[in-house]
């Protein structure tokens, strides 16, 4: 077969000629690894520490009030969502569309986007390449109690790789 859909896969990795034992299983009742003040909660699947870069993996529990990002993006990572469970209000950079359990939103480099949700709604969201995202979500979780100065929160949200607009 021919044509831009084709591509080849990329190069190897693993050089082995047997394969190896190296896979891992997160079990489903492993603790949320962080509880947000709202009631909501974000939960590891797979950090990009785990995955050698590749991605990054996580459940967002949204809680009981409307809670998320405005419209920013990320110029070194993509982003994808896919709703699992209640209405997740997505930015595609033009709009706000309901997103429901089964839709899937990717973001490339550089794509506005944003998220929203309550009552309890889940999500999961993947980066790609892993970028350590969790001292984000857990700096962010912190400054509940103990905000930022503006000038730390700039520094800081540069330092993660997001622009808001």
């Amino acid at each position: 077969m021919t044509g831009p859909l084709h591509r080849p896969y990329p190069p190897d990795v693993y050089r082995g000629s047997s394969g190896e034992v190296s896979g891992w299983i997160r079990p489903s009742e492993t603790e949320a690894a962080i509880r947000y003040r709202s009631g909501g909660s974000c939960e590891y699947l797979a950090t990009g520490d785990q995955t050698h870069g590749t991605f990054g993996l996580y459940r967002w529990n949204f809680g009981p009030d409307e809670s998320g990002p405005d419209p920013h993006f990320h110029r070194s990572i993509t982003e994808s969502f896919y709703v699992l469970s209640g209405e997740v209000s997505l930015y595609d950079g033009a709009q706000w569309k309901a997103g429901e359990p089964g839709d899937f939103f990717f973001v490339p480099e550089g794509g506005l986007h944003g998220f929203r949700g309550a009552n309890h709604a889940s999500m999961l969201l993947m980066f790609s390449p892993g970028a350590p995202r969790e001292d984000y979500f857990e700096t962010l979780a912190a400054s509940a109690e103990n905000p930022m100065t503006a000038e730390e929160r700039v520094e800081f949200m540069l330092r993660h790789d997001t622009y808001w607009v």
